[in-house]
């Protein structure tokens, strides 16, 4: 993902990206799918490119930043490209970009163990509290880091919208919207895990490690083994849920 450089730089890194990805998945078919990214500052480019590479050999979704430069995902300007990547059935995989930042976080490596959750949580709480969902019914997103600090303080965001205006454009508590997304296994917690299973489903999480960074796991697998699943939820966890959001042969 790509969003500090000019319009037509963007979009040349975008191409050129995509291109390299899919040509990985050519050589190596049986190992690699991709996620195409997007040129988002200006959405007539990033659809061009969507239909563009859409058409590559293994792209099978979307990888998109939690915010675009300072831009929410429910800001306007973005809803075209939304509404495009739900025509072609493409699943939306965020992760934190440019998080939230600040003198409190500039010490510990907070920008990272706290600022990427947080993000997380600001980008997926845009997406319900913002209307996107509902916009958007078909559109599958997916949340790094086991969905951040959303799933921990969805109580609290159902009750500002019990009491507060801002929030009641929904229909619907903003917790009955956390089966729209699925979320990976990176939670570096198996308390947090058992938490994310219990209110969000088995069907819903899928195999994360955070290769090749320094937070990720050395064994993903392992860690998911440890939490002490049955054979068919490990089965899930470990490749089916992503095979059925990717669509992708079983």
């Amino acid at each position: 993902m790509v969003y500090w450089a000019d319009r037509q730089l963007n979009a040349r890194l975008a191409r050129v990206r995509n291109d390299a990805a899919s040509m990985v998945h050519r050589q190596h078919p049986q190992r690699f799918v991709v996620l195409a990214t997007l040129p988002m500052l200006e959405a007539d480019d990033a659809i061009a490119e969507l239909e563009r590479a859409a058409e590559l050999p293994g792209v099978r979704g979307v990888y998109m930043g939690t915010n675009i430069n300072g831009l929410d995902l429910d800001n306007p300007r973005f809803a075209p490209v939304f509404a495009r990547i739900e025509q072609l059935g493409l699943p939306v995989f965020l992760h934190p970009q440019q998080t939230v930042d600040g003198n409190r976080l500039s010490n510990y490596y907070l920008s990272n163990l706290l600022g990427n959750p947080f993000d997380t949580a600001i980008a997926a709480s845009h997406l319900i509290l913002g209307g996107a969902l509902d916009q958007y019914p078909q559109l599958h997103v997916s949340l790094p880091h086991a969905g951040g600090a959303l799933p921990i303080l969805v109580g609290r965001l159902d009750a500002g919208w019990t009491s507060r205006p801002e929030t009641r454009r929904l229909a619907q508590k903003p917790s009955s919207y956390l089966t729209r997304f699925s979320y990976d296994t990176v939670s570096h917690s198996g308390p947090v895990l058992d938490y994310l299973i219990a209110n969000v489903g088995i069907d819903h999480l899928v195999l994360g490690s955070d290769y090749c960074f320094d937070m990720g796991y050395e064994q993903p697998v392992r860690f998911v083994e440890s939490v002490g699943l049955g054979p068919r939820e490990k089965a899930a966890v470990l490749g089916a849920n992503a095979a059925r959001i990717l669509k992708l042969p079983v």
